[in-house]
């Protein structure tokens, strides 16, 4: 095989970046000097590694400035309906290499920074995380702005600075221990700060009804201070603005403390204001009653709704005296979109600042609100559902708390209208859940406040008009629809994979980078065995990267032939990687009965942070190290089999394993994971797809032809119907024996030989109380990866080293048997088939609404 190009082979012939001219080349150095010396006060005899990735990003910045400014005076001018995209986290992962990829400034920059003797992707390589999520909600926004610049829409994303964001995790003993992640600690280069925009936010006090209308008295205050980073549209000018509130204490904060004499006490005391923007909530899925939570998702609101009524007000750049005073065309102006639940609070808040404030009239406040707002529901699980205390609300924002009983007051006498005596639904549908807690039903009160309501694919959003909102729909289905999620292709192909984006832009030209539906082009090149061939090159190039990448980072050896097999995304029971445990310890076992058949050798990566109060997903992590400490250290196993836990997953990392992977794991309980973004991913980069017909893999199997994924397992109404009939985790125990023996082995200590009951929970929750049915589909999920493992070899003997991204084809080449091969046996007809023709992997592609 030809030896691998260099970094500054590969950079060189990336034609999509474009040519670097002289002149962009000498001005970057430039620039590049001119930051070292003036804003890091530093010469190259004493500047560090990360002052030149500082002063990179100050030059890549500096192009920004000119079309950021313009931009918003573009549409301060022309005054165009604004997107004000809400969200309690936006996962943007790393900047610098994005803007210079939207600015076409990659090859310059590589250049310039190459004639001053660096490396440029050691500079990247200094640059934090931005982790301000979880996992998909929070990546699905930082997609979205991205989108949104590219097609030159008025849009803004409204989020929290959190001092500190997802948590880096450590792997110590195989457990995960949780570290702080300081992300601001050496600064922000990205961000400017905003003082002249600070707003006041106000807590608990008291409400006062009055002659003159309703006041909300005697409140606690906390200031709001805006920081914007520019979102660089591709290559159209366009630089959006995601603008984050930090919490600070007024200089007054706690003042009543200076009377007693304690000034010293009155200062500290600042720190519980502005510990609001203090750290992310570290949980995916699942709803955490914290009353810091709560103020954290009233505090983005309070500041982000009076900017944005300040911005309707003034309709020229720069003004900041209000021009408009008549609310009338408000949803005209003004589109907010609530990303799940967590800024409902927008809704009583509108109502607040229009009836109290500008004193808009009741009935035609609600009518603007509900125009003006738009929910996406992002989960079907009632544990995330957010239901907070009545108490809660009552002392924290006793105004928003008349407000919703108010408004549900009104909606419950709609149904009571349209279905008289039916007291059932009346309760059902109520935003206030009555009993021992009183609860305040958040996915409710977006639910009767927006003027839209939709699921992340087609699947889930069929669940939400069935089941969790059935009644409403059946009151409003016009509200009701499906917006299946997207990624970005910019940074999830043409940044991560920049050779695959150059082989298909050979072939069709750029325009795909802007409209993924230009894939379909590639078609023509199904049978043209040198494109074939240069898809093949890459995937092995990105598999011989990450293998160097993992040695180095994790020191860990892996086989670049073996097939990649990865499962990333956060840790969780519905998520299942315990099935994907379960397979691999079936095929440690497979091999251990018979070392000398052939084997499909293969490397399983799997990554995903779990919640620190979420014991379950902890111990899968254990149990997913533990196993791969036994299977990696077996020398009857060898290069076979490998099972590696990829630590501190996050949207960095993501970019690097994603181009490497063969395989694609999505293997979800029907009916659970709402759509799934990752696996968007994988296929635009030429992975395949072992999923179950769940959230989007449902779509993306329509579009690529399910014979063109491996699916298998329980359907929707499969799931439903074993719950009519009552799973019996025990029935599959003792039908199928490769089952029984690894849940044995997980139960006896095989795999924990220090501390045999180590995995007692895991054991007792898979046998007595799985809500996700693992065992139910373990049966179909190991034939399934039977005839993934049958594909890799038909592949393997046509390309020696190309990955799954290459063609196979039919012929002598063995009948398989649980992962081994005897020779002799033609192979079956589906494998010339197109998902043979693993390229179209790469041309049926996912591509999302939102371009």
């Amino acid at each position: 095989m030809a030896a691998p190009l260099s970094d500054g082979e590969r950079r060189k012939q990336i034609s999509v970046r474009g040519i670097a001219g002289l002149g962009d080349v000498a001005e970057v150095r430039k620039s590049f000097n001119r930051h070292l010396h003036f804003t890091l006060v530093k010469d190259r005899n004493v500047a560090t590694p990360r002052d030149y990735y500082f002063a990179l990003a100050h030059t890549v910045r500096d192009h920004l400035v000119g079309r950021w400014i313009r931009t918003q005076q573009h549409y301060y001018e022309r005054d165009p309906k604004r997107i004000y995209y809400l969200s309690l986290e936006f996962y943007m992962g790393r900047t610098l290499q994005n803007t210079m990829v939207n600015l076409g400034l990659q090859n310059a920059c590589d250049e310039a920074i190459y004639q001053l003797g660096l490396d440029l992707e050691e500079l990247e390589e200094i640059e934090e995380d931005a982790g301000l999520g979880n996992g998909g909600l929070g990546r699905l926004a930082a997609c979205f702005l991205d989108s949104m610049a590219t097609l030159g829409l008025a849009a803004y994303g409204y989020g929290i600075r959190y001092e500190f964001g997802i948590f880096n995790q450590k792997i110590v003993d195989g457990w995960q221990v949780e570290e702080a992640d300081d992300w601001l600690r050496y600064g922000n280069p990205w961000e400017k700060a905003r003082p002249e925009y600070m707003l006041p936010v106000h807590f608990y006090g008291r409400v006062e009804h009055t002659p003159e209308g309703v006041k909300w008295v005697d409140t606690q205050v906390v200031l709001a201070m805006p920081y914007d980073t520019p979102v660089p549209g591709y290559k159209n000018n366009t630089v959006n603005t995601m603008r984050l509130w930090s919490a600070k204490a007024p200089n007054d904060f706690n003042l009543q403390e200076f009377n007693v004499g304690d000034y010293i006490e009155a200062v500290l005391d600042r720190n519980l204001a502005e510990n609001i923007s203090r750290v992310l909530y570290p949980n995916d899925n699942f709803f955490e009653g914290k009353e810091l939570r709560l103020k954290q998702e009233y505090f983005v609101v309070a500041a982000t709704l009076q900017d944005i009524i300040r911005r309707f007000k003034s309709s020229k750049f720069g003004c900041r005296d209000p021009v408009r005073t008549c609310f009338e065309t408000f949803p005209d102006k003004v589109a907010i979109q609530l990303n799940d639940t967590h800024p409902a609070l927008s809704i009583p808040e509108l109502m607040r600042i229009l009836v109290d404030v500008e004193k808009v009239d009741w009935d035609k406040a609600w009518e603007i609100t509900k125009r003006t707002c738009a929910y996406t529901n992002h989960t079907v699980l009632p544990e995330a559902l957010e239901r907070w205390p009545v108490s809660m609300f009552e002392k924290l924002l006793p105004r928003h708390l008349e407000i919703i009983y108010a408004l549900n007051q009104m909606h419950l006498d709609r149904v009571a209208a349209l279905y008289p005596g039916d007291i059932d639904r009346l309760r059902r549908m109520s935003v206030i859940e009555e009993g021992d807690c009183k609860r305040i039903n958040m996915a409710h009160l977006c639910v009767i406040g927006s003027h839209a309501v939709n699921g992340v694919a087609r699947i889930h959003s069929d669940i939400v008009k069935n089941s969790v909102f059935k009644d409403f729909y059946e009151l409003e289905p016009e509200k009701f629809q499906n917006k299946t999620n997207g990624i970005t292709p910019r940074r999830w192909l043409l940044l991560c994979n920049p050779g695959l984006a150059d082989v298909i832009a050979e072939k069709i030209g750029e325009d795909f980078i802007t409209d993924l539906s230009q894939l379909k082009k590639l078609l023509d090149f199904i049978n043209n065995e040198t494109f074939i061939r240069d898809v093949a090159k890459v995937k092995q190039e990105n598999k011989l990267k990450f293998a160097a990448y993992l040695e180095e980072q994790y020191k860990v050896k892996i086989n670049p032939s073996s097939m990649f097999d990865v499962q990333v995304k956060r840790i969780h029971e519905y998520k299942r990687q315990l099935l994907n445990c379960l397979h691999a310890i079936t095929l440690y076992n497979r091999i251990r009965s018979d070392p000398s058949k052939s084997f499909v050798p293969r490397t399983i990566m799997i990554g995903g942070k779990a919640a620190p109060g979420y014991h379950m997903a902890k111990m899968i992590i254990k149990l997913i190290t533990s196993i791969g400490e036994v299977i990696n250290n077996d020398p009857y196993v060898g290069d076979k089999l490998k099972v590696i836990f990829l630590e501190n997953y996050r949207v960095s990392l993501a970019e690097k394993v994603i181009p490497a992977a063969d395989l694609s794991q999505q293997i979800s309980t029907a009916g659970t994971e709402a759509s799934g973004t990752g696996n968007m991913k994988f296929m635009v980069n030429g992975a395949l797809t072992i999923g179950t017909m769940d959230g989007a893999n449902v779509e993306m199997a329509e579009e690529a032809g399910e014979e063109n994924l491996f699916i298998f397992g329980m359907r929707v109404e499969d799931v439903e119907a074993l719950d009519r009939r009552g799973y019996n985790a025990r029935e599959y125990y003792e039908r199928l024996p490769e089952l029984r023996q690894a849940i044995d082995q997980i139960s006896s200590g095989f795999f924990s030989p220090r501390d045999p009951g180590c995995f007692r929970d895991v054991v007792n929750m898979l046998m007595h109380h799985d809500r996700f049915k693992v065992f139910a589909d373990y049966e179909a999920y190991i034939k399934c990866q039977g005839q993934v493992d049958q594909l890799f070899m038909v592949r393997a003997a046509r390309y020696r080293g190309g990955g799954m991204g290459s063609r196979a084809v039919t012929g002598q080449w063995g009948d398989w048997e649980g992962g081994s091969w005897d020779e002799g046996t033609p192979v079956e007809p589906f494998l010339d088939t197109p998902r043979s023709v693993g390229v179209r992997q790469v041309l049926l592609l996912w591509w999302p609404p939102s371009i």
